[in-house]
């Protein structure tokens, strides 16, 4: 059986995805959102400015938006 995976895509301000820092890939919709939760700051200094949850390759949630924090 496969396991669904949850991952952010990270995007800087111009809509463009960063190379680097990389999500991880999580298997449920909970701890992807606690890790974003946890690590948002830091990505918002690392240049991420949007980020989007993707759910098997597919966009499962709106935009989040790091500059609004």
């Amino acid at each position: 059986m496969i396991r669904a995976q949850w991952v952010w895509e990270l995007l800087d301000a111009d809509g463009m995805v960063v190379p680097e820092p990389v999500s991880p890939v999580f298997t449920a919709q909970f701890d992807a959102e606690q890790w974003l939760g946890e690590t948002w700051r830091g990505l918002a200094g690392d240049g991420v400015a949007v980020v989007r949850l993707l759910h098997d390759g597919a966009q499962a949630t709106p935009p989040v938006d790091l500059r609004a924090g």
